[in-house]
């Protein structure tokens, strides 16, 4: 009767730590993130920007991004 107790408790336990890594394997995945091309200067002043020195975006939502 004892052993089947320990063997029931080492197989809950196991259980529980397979658990627990895959949901701290899958918590600690990295973000992806999109990778866009260079706004069009349309694109840049749409985001609420200019075209500036150098064709380089300048405020709005692609602020600082090269423009093509």
């Amino acid at each position: 009767m004892r052993i089947r107790r320990t063997f029931a408790a080492v197989i809950a336990a196991a259980a529980l730590a397979g658990l627990g890594l895959t949901g701290a394997a899958t918590a600690s995945a990295a973000p992806t993130v999109a990778v866009t091309e260079n706004p069009t200067p349309g694109e840049c002043i749409d985001g609420g920007g200019k075209v500036g020195a150098n064709n380089i975006c300048e405020g709005g939502t692609r602020n600082g991004e090269l423009v093509d």
